[in-house]
């Protein structure tokens, strides 16, 4: 609708049709009896130059086309709201409230979405301010504020999102679970929760090539025992050796993953007190043609510390982060755990030989200054995307740490390390991040709200390298995180539905014949009893 403009004003027109949504229409509608009957044909409204306040803050983003509604909260003073959903192509969708809060409904959204791939999306919000008094109750002019305009991706997002909820405790917690969005919609299921093994801990869900027919949760249980489910083709199987943060070989015949013997400390003042390193710690693998864990030279240097492995989509390199041992005995606290910083490295492997080559630096913590973490490699193999922070290890619990991008074929081309920090970044905690199976999204994990709760955020990620504004997850109740006391990590995104059961999971969970794999002889090993040894949930 393009109202009769005058100056510094617009006119709003409207009709008498009854509920609360009108869908396909050519005029603004507002509806008689959601609002008193107090409007009327050719009502003039003011035009406010700025953009509305929103909650999430949902303007200027790029939307995937397969994403479901952006409900929001309409955060200017108003006892009337009134928002126009519109694009080139198809039926606007018009939503009527009084509280602010604006739910789209999914299916005219889907279609409208659909339909404009590759175009923008056009949100026009009007608000009714409240009645001032002195004006004998005469009710003021709506206020039209200026357009939203998001932009709606050509490429989809895969379609569903498998992450951990877990409560934000130090060192008791009750409930747990590993589960699954639809993005498409607002369905979340449970894959796995802590209440199938008796309050143990759930961590490291792993996925071959973003496909659910071969993936790999970790487990912690004093009463089970830690240990890996491998599920492949909806079958399960327990492993009985802990797996730690695990990726997938591109072949799908190999996982490699880390071995840490992990810490929790209290700092007496800080802005955040809790803090995580590991005194020992190495990358090994497990070959599923064997069944056995397997370790090499590059990636258990006992003078170093290794952990967070992550595959090249070719399958070529592993690449991993590593930091010295700068104390004597590996038993004890370090005097300065704020000195411990890693590098980024990588190690040569050929699947078919089952052979190593030698490390390789991609970029060291002694020219950046940071601990760099969690490498991910983008689908096409060009774009490293990974963490920075202060020290450490563990940046979910570092304000420090930010995303930042590396391009790893000018760093082949150049030989120069260059990287530089996402605009997508905020003042708080980023970390967790994954890509889409098309390279074009990345989901991560963020303490922006409230500094305290880690929330997911979807961004689009263009050909350029280039990270736009992010996405909160979004719910249908766009209040929902103002109440919710969970926290969300490491978010992975998935092309297809996780379909094995839940009681398939416990079941394989519970078997005394799980087979165990020998383990590579070092300090980081796990004991018989190291159910209790890692039962603390460190990993937020």
């Amino acid at each position: 609708m393009s109202p009769t403009r005058r100056p510094g004003r617009a006119v709003i027109k409207t009709v008498g049709a009854a509920g609360v949504l009108a869908v396909g229409v050519a005029v603004l509608c507002v509806a008689l009896g959601g609002f008193g009957g107090h409007t009327r044909p050719g009502e003039p409204c003011d035009i406010v130059d700025s953009l509305p306040r929103i909650r999430p803050d949902y303007a200027g983003v790029v939307i995937p086309p397969n994403m479901a509604p952006l409900n929001f909260l309409i955060e200017e003073p108003g006892t009337d709201h009134f928002v126009r959903l519109h694009a080139a192509h198809g039926a606007p969708i018009e939503v009527f409230g009084k509280t602010g809060k604006i739910v789209i409904p999914e299916g005219p959204w889907q279609r409208l979405v659909a339909a404009n791939r590759g175009d923008t999306l056009n949100v026009d919000v009007f608000v009714r301010p409240p009645v001032q008094e002195g004006t004998g109750g005469k009710r003021p002019p709506w206020k039209r504020f200026k357009t939203i305009v998001n932009t709606i991706a050509a490429e989809e997002i895969d379609g569903y999102l498998v992450y951990r909820r877990i409560r934000p405790g130090h060192e008791v917690w009750r409930r747990m679970g590993v589960y699954q969005r639809d993005l498409s919609g607002f369905d979340e299921k449970v894959i796995l929760d802590n209440g199938q093994l008796r309050g143990g801990c759930l961590n490291c869900h792993t996925f071959c090539n973003h496909h659910t027919d071969k993936m790999l949760l970790g487990i912690r249980s004093a009463t089970y025992g830690s240990s890996a489910l491998l599920i492949e083709d909806e079958r399960v199987r327990r492993i009985g050796t802990k797996f730690g943060y695990t990726s997938w070989h591109p072949s799908g015949q190999v996982a490699a993953f880390s071995v840490n013997q992990v810490h929790q400390v209290f700092h007496s003042a800080a802005s955040e007190i809790r803090d995580v390193f590991d005194s020992d710690s190495l990358i090994a693998y497990y070959r599923l043609d064997t069944e056995a864990v397997e370790t090499a030279a590059p990636l258990s240097n006992k003078d170093r510390l290794e952990t967070y492995p992550t595959w090249s989509p070719d399958g070529r390199y592993l690449y991993f982060s590593s930091a010295p041992v700068t104390w004597e005995d590996t038993r004890t606290l370090p005097n300065r755990l704020d000195q411990i910083r890693y590098d980024l490295v990588r190690a040569p492997y050929d699947v078919d030989s089952d052979t190593w080559g030698p490390l390789e630096t991609v970029l060291s913590a002694q020219e950046t200054g940071k601990s760099l973490m969690l490498p991910r490699i983008s689908p096409d193999g060009r774009w490293l995307l990974f963490v920075t922070c202060d020290y450490g290890c563990f940046p979910v619990y570092r304000p420090s740490s930010d995303l930042c991008l590396m391009d790893l074929q000018a760093f082949q081309q150049t030989g120069r390390r260059e990287y530089r920090r996402l605009d997508a970044n905020s003042d708080a905690s980023e970390s967790w991040h994954s890509f889409s199976s098309n390279g074009r999204w990345i989901a991560f994990s963020s303490k922006r709200l409230s500094h305290i709760f880690t929330r997911t955020y979807l961004a689009y990620f263009d050909e350029q390298g280039r990270v736009h504004k992010p996405i909160l997850l979004p719910q249908k109740d766009p209040l929902h995180y103002d109440s919710c006391l969970w926290t969300f990590s490491v978010p992975e995104l998935v092309s297809e539905p996780i379909r094995v059961s839940r009681r398939a999971l416990a079941q394989a969970l519970r078997d005394t014949a799980a087979g165990s794999a020998r383990m590579p002889v070092t300090m980081a090993t796990p004991k018989a009893d190291a159910g209790a040894m890692y039962a603390q949930p460190v990993r937020e």
